[in-house]
This record gives structure tokens, sequence and C-alpha cells, in this order.
């Protein structure tokens, strides 16, 4: 293991539209803490929000800009551990050299929620890279707390694959969260990210079919190789007559929302049965309207929403190892991290990447 720098480079958010790539400090780990050399940051959806600003992403001057200034961005990320006392070791049961991965909510353990073990929504809601006090991973270096949830995660896997650790959980707690049984029919929105974890997860519980929903051809080839039985381009084809033809006219048991389109959520209480179940993961743009009465009065839905990934990431680590994902054709575009505005307007440009990825240079 390399002698650990004084300064790094790291993206630092200056304000909305106002990242800039700059030497500071590299972070000193305190009692019970790891200082870690990052090998991969994934950029989503929630980054990009932040990299505009609440108020300019949604149409809203009421909305604040989501991230505070002067903060490190990057909450889903895989590296190396350079260096960490015995508490923290004994802790999570890792070492010097171990690649790993930590939860991209840092617990506070007395709230609530935490309290209840639902950490996931811990009021304080210290997320890697939104807030100073957990500076995030665009960073050759950075910082798990002691209040972290670290996992170890196998050497081999590409440090990129093993980033995807962070939105693969989300999917998989999406899943969760729809209670799928072996009889129902499953239709995922979107084939992103978000959406191909989805159906992954989805297949892995046995269901009746799995239908994948996209205007990208791309994109529908790449939700097949994940496990759909069935891809359906909205933009060519009627998925809800599609739906009910296959299911005697009933509709669809289960409907996952991966892509953040207000479009996607009258089609999927549209396409659903009644008493069916709808799980709403997506970030979305502006605000969207629908008829609540196909939900109440109509079909008596269940209506989920879904919220990171908790007590899934060993789960989606498994997944990740066993090989069962395209890997190398979810995770498209790897850029160093000096090209980080790159990967910003290619994640936001929506059609020319899957998961694009930086890549730091840690000395390690």
């Amino acid at each position: 293991m390399s002698e650990i720098p004084e300064k790094m480079q790291a993206v630092v958010c200056h304000g909305p539209e106002d990242y800039r790539l700059e030497e500071v400090v590299v972070p000193t780990p305190g009692p019970g803490e790891a200082l870690v050399a990052v090998e991969a940051v994934g950029i989503c959806a929630s980054d990009l929000k932040c990299y505009h600003g609440a108020a300019k992403f949604w149409g809203d001057e009421n909305r604040p800009a989501w991230a505070e200034t002067m903060v490190i961005p990057g909450h889903e990320f895989a590296g190396r551990v350079v260096q960490l006392d015995d508490a923290a070791a004994r802790r999570w049961g890792i070492a010097v050299g171990d690649r790993v991965v930590s939860e991209q909510i840092v617990p506070c353990w007395e709230c609530r929620f935490c309290r209840r073990g639902e950490y996931h929504m811990c009021a304080p809601h210290d997320l890697y890279g939104f807030k100073r006090r957990t500076p995030g991973a665009m960073a050759s270096y950075m910082v798990f707390p002691a209040e972290a949830l670290v996992h170890k995660v196998p050497g081999d896997i590409a440090p990129q694959h093993a980033a995807f650790a962070e939105p693969l959980s989300c999917s998989l707690h999406a899943v969760e969260r729809a209670r799928i049984q072996f009889e129902d029919t499953v239709v995922v929105a979107g084939c992103g990210p978000i959406g191909l974890g989805m159906i992954a997860g989805a297949k892995s519980k046995n269901p009746m079919r799995v239908i994948a929903l996209d205007m990208a051809p791309e994109k529908l080839e790449l939700a097949t190789r994940c496990g759909a039985d069935l891809t359906i381009n909205i933009a060519e084809e009627d998925a809800i007559a599609i739906v009910r033809d296959l299911t005697e006219g009933y509709g669809a048991d289960v409907y996952l929302e991966g892509t953040g389109h207000p479009s996607a959520v009258g089609q999927g209480l549209n396409i659903l049965r009644k008493l069916g179940r709808y799980v709403e993961y997506g970030v979305f743009g502006s605000e969207a309207s629908v008829d609540w009465s196909i939900i109440s009065d109509d079909k008596e839905l269940d209506v989920l929403g879904a919220h990171l990934g908790p007590n899934c990431w060993p789960a989606a680590i498994a997944m990740i190892e066993s090989g069962r994902l395209p890997m190398d054709e979810i995770c498209t575009h790897q850029f160093p991290l000096a090209e980080f505005q790159k990967g910003l307007d290619m994640v936001g440009s929506g059609r020319e990447s899957v998961k694009v990825s930086l890549i730091p240079e840690a000395a390690v």
C-alpha cells in the first residue's frame, strides 16, 4: 500500500450547475472510522437533480437546491480500505486492502426510525454526497463514519460493477415492497439502471412473467438479458392492451415504476388489475397528476413508495458476484474524475448510456 498523500482531487459543489474539480486535503479518519481509496463512483438521477438544483429541476423556485454547497458529491461507490483502527476493523469485519462499499445513508441510530430498525428513513437523513458532514465519493479518498453500514466486496469484481451494488440494492428493495407471488404478472417501467435491477430482482422471485417497458430497443434487449420474459416498446405498441390480452383481460398484478416520467404513473394505474400493487421508485423532474378514483373506487390498489435499499445490500452484492447480470453492458461508460462534467452531461442526455461511472486516481 502506497503512502497516503496530503492532497487529492475532488469534485466540489459550489451551487447548482457549479461543480468544480479542486485539490483538497485528504480526510483523516477519526476513532472507529475508515479511510477508503475510491475506485469507482456512479452517477445517478439524484446526482443530476442536485447538480441542476431542485428548483430548476422541478421548475419550482420554492424548492431549494438538493445538496449543500462545498460538499463532495457521490453516493454509489466502491473502494479499497487504506486506513482504519481496531474498532472499525472489528465492527465491519474488514482490513486494510479489502474492497468495500458503504450503504448510501449514514444513520444516526438514535431517532425513532433507527430505533425501530427502519434506518433507511433516518430522520437526519445523512446521505453521502448531500451534506458537508458526510462527504461523498467523487474524490480520490473518502471516510466511512463509525455509524456507517459497510460491506466487503470480492476483490475480483470490477470497481464500477461493485459500485452498482447501490442502485441494485434500491431495485431489490422495490421488489421486496411489491410482495411478488408465483402467479403474478409483473410489469417494470423503464430499463435504466433501476429498472434493470427491478427486472432481475423480480425474476428471482419466480413470478408467472416479467414484462419490461421502454422506448429504446437497445435497453429492451438488455432487459431480456436481465430476465424479462417479454419486452414492449411503448413508442410502437399498446402496453395496456398487450398486458390485458396476456391476463384474460384483468391486467398486471404488480407494476414497478423506475422511469420518473409523469406519464408512467397513469400508465401503471391503468395497466394494473383490481387489487393490484403499484411500487414507485422513480426520481421525478415534474409533478404527476392522476385520476385518484382509479386507485380507490375503481380498483382498490396498493400504492407503495420505495426509498434506498435497506437490508438488500448483501443480496445485491451476491447477484453481481454470481454473474447473472450483464454488468459490462449495464456499466456502459467510465470516465476519469477530471471528466465529471462529461459524465453528468451524458447521464442528462438519457439515451447515450445506461450506467456512467467516474474512476478517481487514488495513490494506493
